[in-house]
């Protein structure tokens, strides 16, 4: 039998830190450690080799630059070794596997993306467990991004983080589609810098800011009430024609953890309609905002851009949205 050969690329985040005066914070050694006290991780015919990112990643500050950096290590890495595994901050998480699954083109080894809600070596950590089982998934998941998180794996581009402590603290919505770009060869659509704004509405709330929104931005994720209602508000209807006047892309996506939007079923979401949105179907808020960005990386052209949008990449949709 071949020694399976995995990646382990540690990207920063909970997992990887110890207590300090000032709070946890990043400490050199303990995935090393980790890897030593695990006994068989991977299995006896698995080399497991350790990159870590230099400067680490702060979930909490990861941008799509970072989400760059990440993929340009697998395209540079994915033809050495037979599956990679992440461990990343918990808190944007889903972010970075939406990103990873969207931008990699033609990825044909899995990705494993986890991390911890308790850092290692703390008592009640999660984290041995969650890095033995991504590594042991290596030999035994398709090839795609995936979260393997709490004993559970997980669709990269379906998976939200659900709770702030609880040690089972991600799920992911049920797709038609394996989390992966098609393609013939590895590659990297890289992000480039946007201006996109995400923001809800609500009962009586200010529509000014969306307003502004769609009057300043390159995009905007418009997050609706159930399938796509949105208040008759003169503001918000203002800002929408002037977003279509723009040519700039408005996707709309149900703040409803399941069912996602169907724009048009109501009349109450007429002025999405009217004025171009997009419909986001059932995509999370950290697809469509991913989504979103990649479209306005590789083109600002209102068609092309909604085109890119609702076609299906890499299981990010339920279920396959129909052509229009």
């Amino acid at each position: 039998m071949s020694i399976r050969r995995i990646l382990l690329l540690h990207a920063g985040g909970t997992i990887g830190m110890a207590p300090t005066a000032k709070g946890f914070a990043p400490k050199a050694g303990l995935l090393e450690r980790a890897l030593a006290e695990m006994p068989g991780a991977g299995g006896d015919e698995a080399q497991i080799d350790l990159m870590l990112l230099d400067p680490l990643i702060d979930s909490a500050d990861a941008t799509p630059a970072d989400w760059n950096r990440l993929a340009a290590l697998i395209v540079a890495n994915h033809d050495k070794v037979d599956g990679i595994v992440v461990t990343h901050g918990t808190d944007t998480l889903a972010f970075t596997s939406s990103a990873l699954a969207m931008s990699l083109e033609g990825l044909a080894k899995p990705v494993i993306i986890t991390g911890a809600m308790v850092p290692l070596f703390q008592p009640g950590s999660d984290g041995l467990r969650n890095l033995s089982d991504a590594i042991a998934a290596i030999g035994t998941c398709d090839a795609g991004v995936w979260i393997q998180f709490a004993g559970k794996l997980l669709s990269g581009p379906r998976a939200r983080k659900m709770h702030s402590t609880d040690l089972d603290a991600f799920a992911a919505k049920q797709s038609d589609l394996p989390p992966s770009r098609t393609g013939t060869k590895i590659q990297h659509h890289a992000f480039q810098p946007t201006d996109i704004a995400v923001l809800p509405v609500a009962p009586g709330g200010s529509t000014h800011v969306i307003s502004y929104a769609l009057n300043h931005c390159d995009g905007v994720v418009l997050r609706c009430f159930g399938s796509g209602t949105v208040p008759g508000d003169p503001i918000l209807a203002a800002g929408l024609a002037k977003a279509a006047e723009r040519g700039i892309p408005v996707v709309a996506i149900s703040e409803t953890i399941k069912g996602g939007t169907s724009l048009g079923s109501y009349a109450a979401g007429a002025i999405l309609t009217e004025h171009g949105a997009i419909d986001g179907h059932d995509m999370t808020v950290e697809a469509a905002y991913v989504k979103l960005t990649l479209a306005l990386s590789m083109t600002r052209n209102l068609p092309d851009l909604r085109d890119f949008i609702e076609t299906p990449l890499c299981g990010e949709f339920g279920k396959t949205p129909p052509t229009t």
